[in-house]
């Protein structure tokens, strides 16, 4: 019999994580199946343990649930620890379950292996102070980078969030409007303000000339910010898809030992093969 896996969580029917992963396990020669779980938002835990309870080995979480699996784990790696969110979970061999965040990893990947970026000195503004900026912030101060601004509308949400990471490299908190005059090599949106076909109140001018930006948003069409970045001279103006597949990856090697090679996935998804 197969090995079990599945995301849970709720809505679920649009997730493209089983097709990713049944293209990782044929590509690799993996014997699992994996499945989707639709969550109850009320009894997440006693979802996860009945998984488990039946042979599933691992779990990916996604919205709403990343919290609660935080929570639920019963150990954790540093970087969901400073993520506060689970969205991998490894079910060990004494059964405890370890709760990972595979997001950041994903982010940083599909910018370096796929399409190139160099963060090895450069200036890097992360928009939004919510859960997808908590998933990415030690994977991005472990890349070199000169600089991590989280900007946010709020500004006391950036400051504090600052404050967390500021012991693991170097990174600064403010509001948007603190932003006036700067300029950054990467502006990373994790806001949901695309969700709207909006984009937060930055300066027009704080992309450096030959700057990138980068959306965590992904569609079939161009998102509102990889518009804006196209349209303001970005060199790369790139979605949020490379980095679902990177991170599903990320996940796959932290179940089954193996990492599966992830430019034809995307690929697929996208409709490109």
């Amino acid at each position: 019999m197969p090995d079990r896996y599945a995301v849970i969580g709720n809505p679920i029917a649009h997730s493209k994580s089983p097709a990713i992963h049944a293209e990782f396990a044929r590509q690799t020669g993996q014997a699992l199946e994996y499945g989707r779980i639709l969550g109850n938002p009320e009894d997440f835990a006693g979802d996860v343990r009945r998984f488990i309870a039946d042979g599933g080995l691992g779990l990916n979480i996604t919205v709403p649930f990343k919290e609660q699996a935080w929570e639920l784990a019963d150990e954790r790696s540093q970087r969901a620890e400073i993520a506060g969110a689970v969205n991998t979970l490894i079910r060990l061999e004494d059964g405890r379950l370890r709760g990972d965040n595979t997001d950041g990893v994903g982010l940083v990947r599909d910018l370096r292996q796929n399409h190139g970026f160099e963060f090895a000195g450069t200036r890097v503004l992360l928009l939004g102070a919510g859960g997808a900026t908590r998933g990415v912030l030690l994977p991005l101060l472990e890349t070199g980078l000169r600089q991590l601004v989280i900007a946010n509308r709020t500004a006391s949400k950036a400051l504090a969030l600052a404050a967390l990471g500021a012991p693991l490299g170097p990174l600064t908190g403010c509001g948007l409007d603190a932003l006036a005059g700067e300029r950054f090599d990467l502006i990373i949106n994790a806001t949901s303000a695309g969700l709207a076909n909006a984009v937060p109140s930055i300066p027009d001018d704080c992309l450096s000339e030959r700057g990138w930006t980068y959306d965590m948003l992904y569609g079939d069409a161009p998102t509102a910010f990889c518009r804006w970045g196209q349209d303001r001279g970005a060199a790369r103006a790139l979605d949020g898809l490379g980095m679902l597949v990177e991170q599903a990856a990320e996940s796959f090697w932290l179940w089954r030992g193996v990492r599966p090679e992830t430019s034809t996935v995307i690929k697929q998804r996208r409709g490109l093969s």
